[in-house]
């Protein structure tokens, strides 16, 4: 994915400029290789609208990493039922990650997204089925499409125990049914520290559309999402820029 920051030392904007074409071409093919895509049916999910993060609690917090976080952002945006949802960095041992530091590798940290949601409008074991089901490809270990490395894996981070059980069941659910070729490889942690991502990374997908990386690897996924699930489909993405203003 590119930022505006530094339109030419990113090795993955690079590739995508010189191969544009052909990666237009193939497109499908690079798109993951999930459930939808292949018109499988995925399990429902459990439906947890109890599972709160606090007794007193109205929204649930849930975070998810799934390749490069433009795109995971963008679909729970356009999904009814989900308050805001943050792109940044989770899993890793630096303190405040910075986007450079997360991309060498080496930090540890996950690209995720932070989810509030409203769980009398959609629950925990939902947003689990479209994860499964249109966010990301669970079976490719370290990459999502031209992405590649530990900060593009496949990882749930879980904020309560309810969370952590319904993700482990719902993963061996999966794997019972065979509903992919090949072994997922999702892992599933508590939740220790998430740290929000720069500005310029939040809201991406709205904000550039026109972007190559964006349209052949991004809005295929909203898509998916709208034809999937329609009835949680929301046209209008909540941006995090909205929230802050």
């Amino acid at each position: 994915m590119q930022t505006n920051s530094a339109p030419f030392q990113n090795s993955r904007w690079r590739m995508i400029r010189t191969y544009s074409r052909l990666l237009i071409m193939f497109a499908a093919f690079f798109r993951p290789a999930c459930a939808a895509a292949a018109g499988q049916a995925l399990p429902a999910g459990p439906p947890l609208n109890s599972a709160s993060n606090s007794p007193a609690s109205k929204t649930e917090q849930a975070v998810f990493a799934g390749g490069c976080f433009w795109g995971v952002q963008a679909v729970f945006q356009h999904t009814k039922g989900v308050i805001n949802a943050i792109s940044g960095y989770t899993g890793g041992t630096l303190p405040s990650p910075s986007y450079e530091k997360v991309s060498s590798g080496l930090t540890g940290h996950a690209e995720s997204v932070e989810v509030t949601f409203d769980p009398a409008e959609i629950s925990y074991g939902r947003l689990l089925q479209i994860y499964f089901s249109v966010v990301h490809d669970p079976t490719q270990l370290n990459r999502q499409g031209p992405d590649e490395g530990t900060q593009y894996r496949s990882e749930i981070f879980t904020t309560s125990g309810a969370q952590q059980r319904a993700a482990e069941a719902y993963i061996a659910g999966l794997e019972k049914a065979h509903i992919f070729a090949g072994r997922i490889v999702t892992r599933v942690e508590p939740l220790q520290t998430f740290y929000p991502a720069e500005a310029y990374h939040q809201d991406y997908v709205t904000l550039h559309p026109d972007n190559p990386y964006i349209r052949i690897y991004d809005l295929p996924k909203i898509e998916g999402l709208r034809k999937r699930f329609p009835d949680i489909y929301r046209e209008q993405a909540v941006l995090v820029g909205e929230s802050q203003r």
